[in-house]
């Protein structure tokens, strides 16, 4: 299966995590017609932000609610890995509760490199999927 993130949008992914290197940070991802349109950043308000991300919840309510609103979709559920791989951890997996979301996740474990990786959650695992930068 293959997922297309605009270039845009994996740009700005990939800003944030830049600008936040020592912190996970994490976020939406809003589309209409299945078609990724916007980020929509939310505070990471876990203990240990460097190892760790929890949505401030008020945010991601409020950020769901803007994209029923708006008439989107939920696309996609971010986060970023300081220190780790682009993949989901057991925590990612025992926390994930939008089967129809495509879960990113951002590295910066290797210096001058940045990996993102995209999974689908189905039977309870975490299924990579091919994930394509394009330019529409």
């Amino acid at each position: 299966m293959k997922e297309y993130l605009p270039r845009d949008l994996a740009v700005q992914l990939l800003t944030e995590a830049q600008r936040n290197p020592e912190q996970e940070i994490c976020g939406l991802i809003a589309a209409k017609s299945g078609a990724p349109q916007r980020l929509i950043p939310v505070k990471n308000i876990a203990t240990e932000p460097s190892v760790l991300f929890e949505m401030d919840p008020q945010q991601q309510i409020e950020a769901m609610r803007t994209i029923r609103e708006q008439d989107e979709e939920l696309w996609a559920i971010y986060h970023s890995h300081p220190h780790a791989p682009a993949a989901p951890s057991a925590k990612d997996l025992a926390d994930a509760a939008y089967p129809e979301a495509l879960y990113l996740v951002i590295s910066l474990n290797t210096e001058g490199v940045m990996e993102m990786g995209g999974y689908r959650l189905q039977e309870e695992a975490f299924q990579p999927v091919t994930l394509e930068t394009a330019l529409f």
